[in-house]
């Protein structure tokens, strides 16, 4: 499973996690983080999602994100995946996980994240 991911399929925050969490690395945390499709924004009523992206720039993207939050947070892995295509309510549109030795950098490298992905990307 690629660590770095922009797809139309439904996102699966357990496979990702299993994916960074292995026994004998020494971590202690892991962050998780799950963006949903809700029904209000800005006061005004959503009924669907849809997100278009030209897949490789917009891995080079979140890969650019990683690279910047793990200067930041050395010893952290981290992992972003992204949905494309119409989401409806309650539906997944990006998944972050962060895994660290500890917990403090396991929560700031994920906030970062999530931060520069709603700047950049």
């Amino acid at each position: 499973m690629a660590l770095v991911a922009v797809t139309p399929e439904p996102l699966d925050v357990q496979a990702l996690m299993a994916e960074m969490t292995r026994a004998g690395t020494g971590d202690g945390a892991v962050a998780r983080f799950v963006g949903l499709v809700r029904e209000q924004n800005q006061g005004r009523r959503v009924s669907f999602l849809e997100y278009e992206a030209y897949e490789p720039l917009a891995v080079r993207a979140l890969g650019r994100i990683l690279d910047e939050a793990l200067e930041s947070w050395p010893a952290t892995r981290l992992g972003v995946h992204h949905r494309t295509g119409r989401l409806q309510l309650g539906e997944a549109s990006i998944i972050i996980v962060a895994v660290s030795p500890h917990r403090g950098d396991a929560f700031a490298a994920c906030r970062y994240t999530i931060e520069r992905v709603k700047q950049i990307v």
